[in-house]
This record gives C-alpha cells, structure tokens and sequence, in this order.
C-alpha cells in the first residue's frame, strides 16, 4: 500500500512539530558541564508552549510553565561543590532532556585574541601537557571560530559563517588527551592551576578570535548608547578612529564582496563576537574573566582611549553577568623583537594595563614581559608558565590562597644629585638572574632624551628595596623607566622569581 504524498507530508510537519516542542536547554548548558557552586543558578531553555515543565538536578526538583513562545526558566539553589556527576533533567508530558555528567565548581571564562585562541597541541610542551591533561574534574568548553580572518575575500561559506548564531561551536568535555589538544592553552593551564589550588571541580569556558579588537567585544546596547561610540555605528566602523588600520583594512578585504549590500557581518565588526560568543553565556554566573588581548589596539598609541575601551568592556560584561565586581585577570603584553610601526605602542598599552588594574577594583594584570619572543613571532608558544601565572594571581586575589603571584613593582622614586633613587614593592629577595647588574633601566635629565643606566641595589628592608640609577650621560637626572621598550631582556625578579614590572616616571595623565 502507497501512502498519498499529502500524508506523507503531514506525517513529516507533526514530526518536526513535535521536535520543536520537545524540552531543550538554552545554549550554554550541556553534558560534562561545570554549574557554578555557591549562587543561584537560572537554568533556562525551550519546551510546549503554555504546559507545565519539571526540572531536576540532584534531590532538588522545581516546576515552572512555558510562556507563550515556549520559553522557561527556573533558578536551582545554591549548592556545595561536588565532583560526581548528576543528570541535570527537564521534563514535559513524558518528553524530556537530559544532560549527563554534570558537576558543580569553579567556572571561568576566558576570551580576548590569538594568543587566548592558541592551542594546547601548538605550545612548546604539547605533547608531555597533552599526555598528562586527563582530569575528569576539570571541564572544557571550547567555542571554535568557523571562520577566521585571512588575507583573502570571504567566501560564501565564511559569510554563511559569520552570523551570531553560526560563528562559534563548540560542547563541553571532560578534559583528557583526546578532548584537550585544540583548547585555549593559557585557558587550560589556568584551570589545571584551580584546580591544583581548589580541589574541586573548574570549568572554563573559551571564547576568542585571532586579531580582534575591544570594539568588536562590545555589547551593541553600549556602543549605541554611548555617544563615544558613534564612529562605531553601522558601517562607520570601518574608518573608526577607536579601530586600528590593520583591522579595518583585514575586514575591508574579508567583506569586499559584500561591501555595496548594506552592512555585511565580520568578526571584527563592532559587537559581533560579544554578541555571538559572549552574549549566550552570560546566564550563568561564572566567577571571572581571563583576558588576553591589546596586540591590535596597541597599534594606535592612546592609553586614554584604549583605557576607555578595556573599562567600558569590563563594566559592560560585569552588567551582563549581573556581577559589578567580577574579577578580570588580563595578560599584560609580553615582549617582541619585531621594529614595525604596528609593535610600537606595546610599552604603553603594557602601560595602560597597568593603570586600569591600579583604578579599577577586581582588575589584575598579569606581568609577562620575560615570556614573549625573542623574534617577530607575536604568538610565542610557551604558554605554560603564561596560565600559571594568570592561575596563581587569581588564586591569591580571588581565592585568598598564599601563592606568590607579583613580581617587583616600582612604588617611588627621588633625584639624589646625579642619580636617581627607585624604591620597589614586592622585592623581598630582590636578585638578578645573572647574577650581573639589573638590566633595562633608563634615565633622562630635563632634555627628555633617555640613556642606559647603571643600576645598583642599594637597601632591602622587608618587602621593599632601592635601585640608585646613574648613567655619565646624565648629570642631572629627572625621571627613569624600566623596561620601557617593546624587546627587552629582563634580568629582575624578587626572591620567588618573579620579574619586575615594567613602568616609567614620567607617566602622562589620562584625560578620557
């Protein structure tokens, strides 16, 4: 017997029918997941409209009722940590969905550009790191760009990419050497440091682009309601004055075919990857942020408008997050051999850093200015004592934990005739690695033209240590600067060998 096509047909609509109102959980919620302990949880998803919903997770079950376009939404309870594995469940008229293996911890997201993007099978100790990644109680949920930012015109595969809901994919994973190799390397070295320190269970979750720009993870709401923002508005964007030549002129060839139809999506349009790899993220509440980014803004060499920029960003994220103080641990830029135009405003946006986590609270920069390249590389691999570091500064800022996390940094300074007295914090155990002089230092007299200086440790007295600086080709010294230069070659750490800070005397004030 030979069904009618019409039948055929019907029978094919209930079905899908039937699917679409099957329950579902929204975007971020996933087998293998980390729910946050500690804070009330918003579990939200889809389901038949206007029909009651039960949702479960443990011994806590809770009721609620679809609106009318089938959305729900319930709160779990704060819980305790707990490494084994529960069924989180959502249940409708005999229809359900069920996320398996689901543990309760620490979450995390970490984000930012290329060197955040750089992966685990890519770093220096890949293979001995990937061996030993298998850890049940640490979770991965690595949101892959599907299209990148080559030199090249899109293709319409790229353009079919590069919308909110397709640019990124990704599912959470327990972390093992099957699951671990593609994720985010500082991400995954900064979880396996939590969880060293925490003992329980941490989830991270990665979203970043290579070559992104702060604009491009702002949220659309800031930017239209900011008149700072105007010039990143439609297709203005592209000869902003906040967006770096390179950018721009990557996203002008990506979209040239495109580019008479109105406003086409790119991943460095502004607002774009907040809204395609953030924005769906924000129901759950994650402890902080990991952030490493500056390499494309650092091209423009404005500390108050990139200032602006990274705080408008942190503010924007911790109102989306519902959390006005959520820690933000960034990368400071570390150092490059390369003498382009495009590398010469690092030492001020290390700067800037700097100065944001000084004025804004729950900000930490983390210095690296002894792991970058020694070439023109601008994504070193070593990325292991990178995350570590990041690791340790939240668990001593964050967590309260008594792991050294700060090197040296400047706190005062003086003119003594013709040198020049530089006191340091964090400097108990104030050495060199070479056991030679400290190296990198610099000063200049009112003419503003700097000279290498001899630098001589001087006093040590508790946490706290003087350098005197003099250099004959100043007889008369007005400010210093350590450090100051995109390549350097530090030699100054204080007794947990942690190097010192880069900074100069002679700071500008911002005005933005």
């Amino acid at each position: 017997m030979r069904l009618h096509t019409s039948c055929i047909l019907a029978a094919a609509i209930a079905l899908n029918a039937a699917w679409a109102d099957a329950p579902r959980f929204d975007r971020i919620f996933g087998s293998h997941m980390v729910l946050p302990h500690g804070k009330n949880i918003p579990v939200s998803g889809t389901a038949a409209p206007n029909r009651e919903i039960t949702v479960t997770f443990g011994n806590t079950a809770l009721k609620t009722k679809t609106d009318s376009k089938g959305k729900w939404s319930v709160t779990l309870p704060p819980m305790p940590p707990c490494g084994t594995g529960q069924t989180l469940a959502a249940v409708q008229n005999g229809d359900s969905a069920k996320l398996e293996d689901v543990l309760v911890g620490e979450v995390w997201l970490a984000s930012g550009q290329s060197n955040m993007l750089f992966r685990l099978n890519q770093t220096t100790t890949a293979k001995e790191d990937i061996a030993a990644s298998g850890d049940d109680q640490l979770r991965l949920l690595n949101n892959i760009p599907q299209a990148h930012t080559n030199n090249a015109p899109y293709s319409g595969k790229d353009f079919d990419a590069v919308t909110t809901d397709n640019f990124y994919k990704g599912q959470w994973a327990a972390s093992s050497p099957s699951t671990s190799g593609p994720m985010t390397a500082v991400g995954y070295y900064f979880g396996k440091k939590l969880r060293e320190g925490l003992g329980i269970p941490v989830g991270i979750i990665h979203s970043s682009l290579g070559g992104s720009e702060i604009a491009a993870w702002l949220p659309r709401q800031v930017i239209n309601a900011n008149n700072s923002f105007r010039t990143l508005r439609g297709n203005h964007w592209l000869d902003s004055p906040l967006i770096s030549d390179w950018v721009r002129g990557r996203a002008r060839k990506n979209i040239s075919p495109r580019l008479n139809q109105g406003s086409p999506d790119h991943p460095y349009k502004p607002a774009f990857l907040y809204e395609s790899g953030i924005a769906w993220t924000t129901p759950l509440p994650i402890t902080g942020v990991i952030w490493y980014q500056g390499e494309s803004d650092a091209e423009i060499i404005d500390n108050a408008q990139n200032g602006m920029l990274l705080k408008t960003m942190i503010s924007s994220w911790r109102k989306a997050f519902r959390n006005p103080e959520m820690p933000f641990v960034m990368i400071q830029l570390p150092r490059i051999n390369d003498p382009s135009k495009i590398r010469a405003g690092w030492p001020e946006f290390r700067e800037m850093q700097d100065t944001v986590a000084k004025t804004v609270p729950q900000v930490y920069s983390v210095n690296t200015i002894d792991l970058g390249s020694t070439n023109a590389d601008v994504h070193p691999p070593f990325k292991r004592p990178v995350g570590e570091r990041a690791g340790n500064t939240a668990l001593n800022k964050v967590y309260g934990k008594k792991v050294p996390c700060e090197g040296p940094a400047f706190k005062a300074f003086k003119t003594s005739g013709s040198s020049i007295l530089v006191q340091m914090e964090q400097a108990a155990g104030l050495t060199t690695t070479d056991g030679k002089k400290p190296a990198q230092f610099e000063i200049a007299g009112t003419d503003g033209i700097y000279h290498p200086a001899t630098a001589e440790i001087t006093n040590r007295k508790g946490g706290t240590a003087v350098i005197r600086l003099s250099s004959p080709e100043v007889k008369s010294p007005k400010n210093a600067r350590y450090c100051w230069n995109r390549f350097v070659t530090p030699n100054l750490v204080n007794g947990n060998q942690l190097p010192a800070r880069p900074f100069r005397t002679d700071t500008p004030v911002l005005k933005k």
